[in-house]
């Protein structure tokens, strides 16, 4: 095993072991506010105001967005990937987020999965994603997006 796996395999350990003592039910308000911002995201996409969706997002060049068409570095390139790929309200469609699982790491830091959809007229399309938040002053943001299209829709 290459030893890029290797610390690959040791960080996700570690992360999950920190992770089992924090998810804890007294984290509610932490959790809360992590879907709170997924919420705003969801409504925000679904009046067709990307740069309101993209207030979730780390305003950071530090961000990270990996997909299908490989890792865009750097809130405004997170946000030109937004723009080229829903250049309009149609292409946008209606977004629905799903099966949200959230696990605090840490007191600043949390990994969500999750299920998107989008009904659009030229057909729906959806997949899974694995986001990273950490809290700032102002509060939760996601500093990494890994989003797939799944050719199985839940």
């Amino acid at each position: 095993m290459k030893a890029s796996k290797i610390t690959a395999v040791a960080v996700a350990l570690c992360l999950g072991i920190i992770g089992s003592c924090y998810a804890k039910p007294g984290h509610a308000d932490e959790q809360a506010a992590i879907r709170g911002v997924l919420t705003a995201q969801q409504t925000a996409w679904n009046e067709g105001k990307v740069d309101a969706f993209l207030e979730g997002y780390w305003h950071s060049e530090e961000l990270t967005f990996s997909g299908g068409s490989g890792v865009a570095r750097g809130f405004n390139a997170v946000r030109e990937r937004y723009l080229r790929s829903y250049p309009d309200r149609q292409a946008m469609g209606k977004l629905d987020f799903s099966d949200l699982e959230i696990r605090l790491l840490g007191p600043n830091a949390a990994l969500v999965l999750g299920h998107w959809h989008l009904a659009r007229e030229k057909g729906d399309v959806g997949g899974v994603f694995t986001l990273v938040f950490q809290r700032f002053p102002e509060g939760w943001r996601i500093i990494h997006d890994h989003t797939s299209v799944s050719s199985v829709d839940h």
